[in-house]
């Protein structure tokens, strides 16, 4: 049985795609700074495609088909992750429209605030009161 020309124009179409998109597009490659921090981009990554066709009739036994298909592919920079001197940051390029989005986001600079408060209370030396 002879493959359906639909097929093979999907089968052209989700190659493309897979052509345009990859694991690197989403988590783009680190950019080594001179002070030996990373960054690494993050983007989203959109895309569809459609395609269809129709077999044509026709007065001679000729098998006709006319078709066509389509693909669009979105790519949005939204973050970067910063790895600087063991820890690691990420600065989001937009602020996001969700509180529980914007709460997570701000957690690590919280617990490093924190952190950073008991360090100082632990250098202090304590006074004796009288």
């Amino acid at each position: 049985m002879n493959e359906h020309p639909i097929q093979g124009l999907m089968d052209v179409t989700l190659e493309k795609i897979r052509k345009m998109v990859d694991s690197n597009t989403i988590i783009g490659n680190p950019i080594q700074m001179p002070d030996g921090t990373t960054i690494l981009p993050i983007s989203k990554v959109s895309f569809g495609f459609a395609s269809g066709g129709s077999d044509i009739a026709s007065k001679n036994n000729q098998d006709l088909f006319g078709g066509g298909g389509g693909a669009g592919v979105s790519i949005s920079p939204i973050a970067f992750l910063v790895v600087r001197e063991g820890n690691v940051r990420m600065i989001q390029l937009a602020d996001t429209s969700n509180s529980v989005d914007r709460a997570i986001g701000m957690l690590p600079d919280l617990v490093d605030k924190i952190a950073d408060l008991f360090k100082k209370d632990g250098d202090k030396p304590k006074q004796n009161l009288p």
